[in-house]
C-alpha cells in the first residue's frame, strides 16, 4: 500500500473561496429563469418559508448569519441539549386502551418481550376497568417496567390500586417507577370539566414522601396539540400548566424542587422533524428558565422529563400505511430532540383499537432506530447545526411571549376557562385549514395521490376518550372541551360522501378529462386535474387519450361523468378550448372546468388550478354529481 505524503495540500485549493453574496448571485440567476427579478438579499429572502408563530426559516444558515450556539452540556442546564449527562437513547412506551384486561394483558407482555420498557394504559372511562387493573398487569415485572396511567377523572382512584398492587407484589417502593398521571388543567382542557387538584396534591405527597421513582403528575400539551396548536402555543401551554401545579404544589407544601420532580411534560412529535427537534429543547431551555426563577436549587430539579407522543393530528384514515413513514420521521425527530420516552402511535390509531401488526410495526420503529441506527449513542446529534440553533432559540422566544400572555390573563387555568387559549388555537388552526384546503400543505395519500381503489382497514372501535367541542368564547364554558381536528378531516368528509355515492349507486362519481393534443401538451394539467378531484373521492376518466371537438361528445357520453374538465397548454386552449367546451355543454355536462389559471374562455364555467381551494372546488362538484352531504 502506497502512503501519500502529507504535504498540506487542500482539496479545494484549485476553487475560489466562497462567499455570501457570491452565493446570492447565482440565486438571483436561477430565480431570473423563472421570472422573478431579484438581487442580493432579495434572492434569498425570496426562498424562504413562513412557518407558524411568525417563524421564517431561511434556505442557508452560516456562523455569521446567525448568532444561536450551542448551549450548554447535556445534562447541564439549561438542557438545551439533554436532560441526560450521557447519551442512552429513550423508554420505548407502548399505549393500550382497551377495555377489555385480558386483552390488555396479552398485549403488554407481547410488547414487554418485544421491545418496549414501559406500559403506557388507559384506565377507567376510556380503558381498563380500574378495578381489572391488576388483571392487565398480570405477569409484569413490576419493579422493572415503569407503569404510566392515564385515567382522566378516575385518576384517584387507578393511582391507589396501582400503588396497591406494588405492596400486594413485594415490589419495594424505592423500586417501583411510572407517572401517576394527574393532570386536572389538561382533563378541563380535554373535557371542559376541572379534574380534581386534590387529588393531585395527595399524589405528589405520596410519591416524594415515598416513592421516588415515581411521579404523580402529567404537564400533557397533546390536548392543545390536537386542538390545532402552533408548537409556540403548545410550549407556552405546557410551561403556563406547569407554573399552575409548581404553586398548587408548593402551596401544599412541597419545595420547589419536590414539586419540580413530580412533574413530566407530554409533547407531540410531527413529521417536520426539524421543528420537533427544535421543540424539545426550547421546551427543556424554558422549563429550566422557570425552575430557576421558582427558586429550584438541587441540581437537576430543573430539568424538564419529556414523554413525547407521535402526532395524532398527522394521522391519516385514508391509506393508512403512509402513517408508518410519517411516525418514523416524528420517532427520528424526538430521539434527536433528547426526548427521554417515546410512544409510537400505531399506524391504524385513527381507525380504532390497534392490531397485533400495528403495535408491532409501532414498537419496531424505536427498536430499528436505537439498535440499528444507534441514534442513541449520540447526545445532541442536531446540536451545532446553525439552522437547529436558531430554529430552537426563536421557537424560544415567541413560546415565551405566548406564555407571558396566559400569566398576563391570569394564569393556564383562567386562559382556559375564560376562551382565551381555546380562540388563540382556533386561529392558528383556521390558518392552517387555509393552506391544507390549497394543498400548499400537501397529505400524501389524501390531498396528494389518493387511491381510490384502497381496501379499507377495518379495526374495532376504541373506546370513547372524551366528548368533542369547542369552548365558547361567548360564555366562557368549555363546553365539551377543546376540539380534536385532523389534517385529513376535510377530505375526509369528501370521501365519505363519495363512498355512500358509490354504495348508493355502484360507481364512484366521476369527472371526463378532455385532454386536448399529444400526450406532452396535456399530460401535467391531466395529472394534476385527476390528482384534484380524486381527492375527493371522484374518479377521472381520461378516455380518450386526446380529444377534439368533433370527438368530444361522444368520448363524454361513453364516460358516465356529468361533468368534465379540459387540461391541456395555454397555447392549445387559445386554439380549441372555446369549441370542445360548447361540444361539452351540448352533450350534457353540468358544468366544464378548465385546468388553468383563471381567464376568459367561453363555456368554460370554472378553472381549477394550483393553489386553488380544492374542498370548494370538491364538494361543488360533489353536489352537482348528486353525491349527499
Amino acid at each position: 500500500m502506497t502512503v501519500l505524503p502529507n504535504d498540506g495540500l487542500s482539496l479545494a485549493a484549485d476553487f475560489p473561496d466562497a462567499d455570501h453574496a457570491r452565493w446570492q448571485s447565482l440565486v438571483a440567476g436561477v430565480l431570473r429563469k423563472s421570472g422573478k427579478d431579484v438581487s442580493g438579499p432579495e434572492a434569498e429572502e425570496a426562498l424562504a418559508t413562513a412557518l407558524e408563530d411568525g417563524l421564517v426559516v431561511s434556505p442557508l444558515y452560516t456562523a455569521q448569519s446567525t448568532g444561536a450556539t450551542a448551549d450548554g452540556y447535556p445534562g447541564f442546564a439549561p438542557y438545551v441539549r439533554g436532560g441526560r449527562a450521557a447519551a442512552g437513547g429513550w423508554d420505548v412506551r407502548q399505549r393500550h386502551e382497551r377495555a377489555d384486561a385480558e386483552k390488555t394483558n396479552a398485549a403488554v407482555l407481547s410488547d414487554l418481550e418485544n421491545g418496549v420498557s414501559s406500559v403506557w394504559l388507559a384506565v377507567g372511562g376510556s380503558g381498563v376497568p380500574v378495578e381489572q387493573l391488576g388483571q392487565a398487569l398480570t405477569g409484569v415485572y413490576l419493579d422493572l417496567a415503569p407503569v404510566v396511567l392515564d385515567a382522566g377523572e378516575e385518576t384517584g382512584a387507578a393511582a391507589r390500586e396501582l400503588l396497591r398492587l406494588y405492596d400486594e407484589r413485594g415490589v419495594a417502593r424505592t423500586d417501583a417507577s411510572g407517572n401517576l398521571g394527574a393532570d386536572p388543567l389538561g382533563f378541563e382542557a380535554r373535557t371542559g370539566t376541572p379534574g380534581s387538584s386534590q387529588d393531585a396534591v395527595e399524589l405528589a405527597r405520596l410519591c416524594a414522601e415515598q416513592y421516588p421513582g415515581i411521579r404523580a403528575l402529567t404537564v400533557d400539551a397533546l390536548p392543545y396539540h390536537e386542538a390545532g396548536a402552533s408548537a409556540a402555543e403548545e410550549l407556552g401551554c405546557s410551561l403556563a400548566t406547569g407554573v399552575a401545579y409548581l404553586r398548587l404544589l408548593t402551596e401544599a407544601g412541597l419545595s420547589v424542587d419536590e414539586a419540580c420532580r413530580q412533574l413530566e411534560f407530554r409533547y407531540a412529535a410531527t413529521a417536520d422533524q426539524f421543528l420537533t427537534v427544535a421543540k424539545l429543547r426550547a421546551a427543556r431551555r424554558l422549563w429550566a428558565r422557570v425552575a430557576e426563577v421558582c427558586g429550584a436549587g438541587t441540581a437537576g430539579a430543573g430539568a424538564q422529563r419529556q414523554h413525547v407522543v407521535t402526532s395524532p393530528v398527522m394521522m391519516t384514515r385514508r391509506d393508512p400505511y403512509v402513517n408508518m413513514l410519517r411516525t418514523t420521521i416524528a420517532c427520528l425527530a424526538a430521539g434527536v430532540g433528547g426526548a427521554d420516552s417515546v410512544t409510537v402511535l400505531p399506524f391504524d390509531h385513527d381507525l380504532g383499537l390497534p392490531d397485533a401488526f400495528a403495535r408491532r410495526i409501532a414498537r419496531n420503529t424505536s427498536s430499528i432506530l436505537l439498535e440499528e441506527s444507534h441514534l442513541g449513542r449520540v447526545a445532541d446529534p442536531a446540536g451545532g447545526s446553525w439552522y437547529v440553533e436558531q430554529l430552537t432559540d426563536e421557537l424560544a422566544h415567541a413560546a415565551w411571549a405566548f406564555f407571558q400572555e396566559l400569566e398576563g390573563a391570569g394564569g393556564q387555568e383562567a386562559a382556559l376557562r375564560s376562551g382565551m387559549v381555546g380562540e388563540r388555537i382556533a386561529t392558528t388552526w383556521t390558518a392552517r385549514g387555509k393552506k391544507l384546503a390549497k394543498r400548499s400543505e400537501p397529505i400524501t395519500g389524501v390531498s396528494e395521490f389518493p387511491n381510490l381503489t384502497e381496501k379499507p382497514v377495518v379495526r374495532d372501535e376504541a373506546p370513547a376518550v372524551r366528548p368533542l367541542g369547542r369552548a365558547s368564547a361567548a360564555t366562557g364554558d368549555m363546553t365539551g372541551g377543546l376540539p380534536q381536528v385532523r389534517r385529513d378531516e376535510v377530505f375526509e368528509a369528501l370521501r365519505a360522501r363519495s363512498d355512500a355515492h358509490e354504495a348508493a349507486t355502484g360507481t364512484r362519481p366521476r369527472v371526463f378529462l378532455a385532454a386536448l393534443g399529444p400526450a406532452a401538451a396535456h399530460t401535467p394539467r391531466a395529472t394534476f386535474t385527476a390528482n384534484l378531484f380524486q381527492a375527493g373521492g371522484i374518479e377521472a376518466v381520461h378516455q380518450p387519450a386526446s380529444v377534439d371537438a368533433d370527438s368530444v361528445a361522444e368520448a363524454f357520453a361513453a364516460s358516465g361523468a356529468t361533468i368534465a374538465c379540459l387540461c391541456s397548454s395555454d397555447a392549445l386552449y387559445a386554439e380549441q378550448a372555446e369549441a370542445v367546451a360548447a361540444a361539452l355543454q351540448s352533450a350534457g355536462a353540468t358544468r366544464v372546468y378548465l385546468a388553468g389559471r383563471p381567464a376568459d374562455y367561453a363555456h368554460v364555467d370554472a378553472y381549477v388550478f394550483a393553489g386553488c381551494d380544492a374542498p370548494a372546488v370538491l364538494s361543488s362538484a360533489l353536489d352537482l354529481i348528486g353525491a349527499q352531504s
